[in-house]
């Protein structure tokens, strides 16, 4: 089956690359560029009916994904079918399901029928789970076997840890935190047990394989992603990204959708030249960012860290931020914690694309601008970001008919007395 990449090179121009086109109001053949040089990416395994495509690039609005997923201590099918419909209401422009433990084949088919947008996954979780959670019973021909039934069952893209390689454990020994990623931790209990390398790597060819027929798009991993602020941009971190460079050339020679996957936990000085160093040693594939966290004190608060290390990843050039939400490092996130971590990142990345000028970025901006000079709180509403919160904030303390509001009051509303000095002529 021919996928986005093949066409693209080609010049043909694909009902998808003209869906998003005009999502995101710009020249098809600006997306035509963009993924045939690989520098963007358009997830679309043709076996997943969706109404809302999504592509992730430089040039393209910053994406927002969300996490769902069943765990083995915690949640249930019905659970996390709640959490994808409010990821997707509050905006979520792609979905992973991270399930751990029993029936994932059923749980993904439940969300894949569900889900109108991209969806990503983690072999290796199921891979584990098959292995009876047990690194002796894993092997290669488990990982090519789920990642071939996942692509057949309608994956758009999947996470695949390929770049962390025996020789770079010794690097982690030095680190305050350890491999913090759940595939990353898994492929290296599975090399130092059995002596051998990463088992992802070595069947890269055929894994590409499965991935072209499907057209699945490729997220390689970062297994040895920074779990914590004192490890960030360690000497672990960048030779992983090294090979994962070269993964991406690999994938674009077999005409394989690639994007990497990057920290994590970063200094916030730092962040400007990890998204420089991605774009020079993966030839700008679309970076996917978790967070990046940008100070290790605050759990309960680090959907908003997490925001604060996304709008500068986004700014300098990350494509996707990866939703981190109010559970963070503390256990499963509730339906309402999902909300807020998605809404927290889509305002994270508007920022972003509002200070890099991206094509229609601003208009919201300018609608609740002059909704405000006018008092017109229903457009206000309407437009914002979160119009039920804003709204339900509002009538606490005001009528819907106020030409001011509580914070204020009639007196000392300073838009009402710049609206009467308008009149004027004044201003």
């Amino acid at each position: 089956m021919s996928t986005q990449l093949t066409e693209a090179k080609k010049g043909h121009l694909t009902k998808e690359m003209r869906a998003v086109a005009i999502c995101e109001s710009i020249d098809p053949q600006i997306v035509l560029t963009e993924i045939a040089s690989g520098h963007a990416v358009l997830p679309a395994n043709k076996l997943h009916k969706k109404s809302r495509y999504a592509i992730a690039g430089r040039k393209f609005r910053t994406k927002v994904n969300a996490n769902i997923g069943c765990s083995t201590l915690a949640s249930c099918e019905a659970d996390e079918l709640k959490k994808l419909h409010t990821a997707l209401e509050a905006g979520a422009d792609f979905i992973m399901d991270l399930s751990v433990g029993k029936n994932l084949a059923k749980v993904r088919q439940k969300i894949l029928k569900n889900c109108p947008v991209p969806l990503g996954t983690v072999p290796i979780y199921e891979a584990f789970a098959r292995a009876n959670n047990n690194i002796k019973n894993l092997n290669g021909d488990l990982i090519l076997e789920i990642i071939r039934e996942q692509a057949e069952q309608g994956v758009d893209f999947m996470t695949l840890h390929a770049g962390i390689l025996l020789q770079h454990l010794p690097l982690v020994k030095k680190r305050r935190l350890g491999i913090v990623s759940r595939g990353g931790v898994i492929i290296a209990e599975w090399m130092t047990y059995h002596q051998k390398e990463n088992p992802v790597y070595t069947q890269m060819n055929k894994i590409l394989d499965i991935c072209r027929k499907h057209d699945v798009t490729i997220s390689l991993g970062d297994g040895l992603r920074p779990g914590c602020v004192s490890d960030s941009s360690d000497a672990a971190q960048f030779a992983e990204l090294k090979v994962l460079g070269n993964l991406v050339k690999f994938c674009r020679s077999a005409d394989v959708q690639s994007m990497v996957e990057g920290p994590g936990h970063l200094r916030y000085d730092h962040i400007k030249m990890n998204i420089e160093k991605e774009i020079l040693v993966c030839d700008d594939a679309p970076f996917y960012v978790l967070g990046p966290v940008v100070t290790d004190i605050a759990p309960g608060y680090d959907h908003i860290v997490s925001a604060i290390g996304g709008t500068a990843a986004a700014y300098y050039g990350a494509s996707i931020l990866c939703y981190v939400t109010p559970a963070e490092h503390l256990g499963l996130p509730t339906v309402e914690e999902v909300k807020e971590g998605v809404i927290t990142h889509k305002i994270a990345a508007h920022a972003a694309d509002l200070a890099k000028e991206i094509t229609g970025a601003i208009e919201p901006d300018n609608i609740i601008s002059d909704a405000r000079m006018n008092f017109d709180w229903e457009t206000q509403f309407k437009t914002a970001i979160d119009g039920k919160k804003a709204r339900s904030r509002y009538l606490k303390g005001n009528t819907s008919k106020d030409s001011y509001c509580s914070m204020c009051g009639e007196e000392f509303c300073a838009l009402r007395r710049s609206r009467e000095m308008k009149k004027k002529n004044v201003l």
